[in-house]
């Protein structure tokens, strides 16, 4: 088969998943769709979203931003906040979010450009264009009163039977090194509880947990004011229905052979899911996924993960060959976050031992790794780190699941 003219791959490494693809997480959909139907209601919720970085947050938080608008008529604004280092930068992201968003009800898009009109450019060939000089000089003023631009929001939309807003602030890494950023949440959440009728609100923060740490450094009454719903990885059994439903989807089967060395190497992972699945998608020739494609799938996502997210934070910045030896043993170990700095150092030549303490302050400095609550224990800051170090040391080895 000619691998150009397969078709549309399936699997989306590197973005959030299409809410067609969507698969598992029914116990952290149920907890948001009980907090949506509180709100729906006219209750405000708050959550934070957590997981390790390449969990996916985005691509579940999407996926209710969806739900939110078809069952609980609530009005969805994903922002992403990457770029933000201000509340000003918050305030105009979110009004141009607002105006770009995908809206579902055909009138809804029509009364926020009147609303915002101030703010909107020329129609272009994709969309509308922003006035940025308008906004920037606005930005200001909407960041002192978001709640009120919110309430104004809402008012405007409630006709087309809208219920409340669903506000997901995303990609927040950046904004929390910001003090006034936790205080602008805790005050935007303060201000709407003391309203005399709350604007039905629900306020999501997706990030990993130093994110909500650094806010509770700034702001301790932050750790009160969310309901933490935390994402974890994926069991055997999702795995499995993600990859069976995934490869169907284009008339693609998955032999039983095959089916653990793309589970076991996955980790429970989407994002490495999406990467493994897309290598064998286009390595395969004949529409059955057997255990040489899926083994040789496994072996170019090391490559991929490695080169996307790895290679320039670790293996570029260790230019020792024994600290390359020292990961190399690390990682030969069953795929874990954590270690035990004594069962590594068994493993470890006369030299290494001299240079382990070293690589380990090296490695937290990159910050790699970062010392855990046992005596000798060091985690992983992030499991795509610790997944490709353990794949890169068996690349050259037969790879068993």
């Amino acid at each position: 088969m000619n691998n150009i003219n397969k078709g549309k791959s399936p699997f989306y490494p590197g973005q959030p998943v299409p809410i067609e693809f969507f698969i598992g997480r029914m116990n952290e959909i149920e907890r948001i769709r009980r907090s949506l139907k509180q709100v729906e209601l006219g209750k405000p919720q708050m959550i934070f979203l957590t997981g390790e970085y390449g969990i996916g947050k985005s691509s579940l938080a999407g996926f209710m931003k969806y739900w939110a608008e078809k069952d609980n008529h609530i009005l969805g604004i994903h922002v992403l906040l990457g770029s933000a280092e201000s509340l000003e930068d918050i305030a105009i992201k979110t009004v141009e979010t607002v105006i770009k968003t995908r809206i579902y009800e055909s009138t809804i898009p029509e009364k926020i450009r009147n609303f915002l009109s101030k703010y909107i450019g020329k129609q272009e060939l994709f969309g509308v264009s922003i006035n940025l000089k308008e906004l920037k000089a606005d930005g200001p003023d909407i960041s002192q009163g978001y709640l009120s631009f919110l309430q104004e929001l809402l008012n405007r939309l409630k006709d087309d039977g809208i219920k409340g807003i669903m506000l997901i602030l995303d990609e927040i890494n950046g904004i929390t090194n910001n003090p006034q950023f936790a205080h602008f949440i805790k005050t935007l959440v303060d201000e709407n509880a003391l309203n005399s009728t709350p604007l039905p609100l629900m306020l999501m923060l997706c990030g990993v947990e130093e994110r909500r740490r650094d806010m509770i450094q700034h702001h301790q009454s932050i750790e009160r004011i969310f309901d933490i719903v935390e994402i974890k990885p994926m069991d055997k059994s999702e795995m499995k229905d993600f990859f069976t439903k995934t490869l169907n989807s284009v008339d693609m089967k998955i032999t039983k052979e095959a089916m653990p060395f793309l589970c076991h190497y996955s980790a429970g992972f989407p994002k490495i899911m999406h990467i493994i699945g897309d290598a064998v998608f286009w390595i395969d020739k004949d529409n059955i996924v057997n255990e040489a494609d899926a083994i040789s799938g496994v072996l170019a996502a090391a490559d991929e993960v490695g080169r996307k997210f790895v290679e320039i934070q670790v293996y570029n910045a260790l230019h020792s060959k024994d600290y390359h030896s020292i990961l190399a043993k690390i990682g030969k170990e069953n795929i874990s976050l954590s270690f035990q700095k004594t069962t590594i150092e068994e493993k470890l030549s006369s030299i290494e031992k001299r240079k382990f303490n070293n690589f380990l302050q090296r490695m937290k400095r990159l910050k790699v790794l970062k010392s855990g609550d046992e005596f000798g224990e060091y985690i992983f800051n992030s499991r795509l780190v610790s997944l490709y170090i353990h794949l890169n040391s068996i690349k050259d080895k037969k790879v068993n699941p």
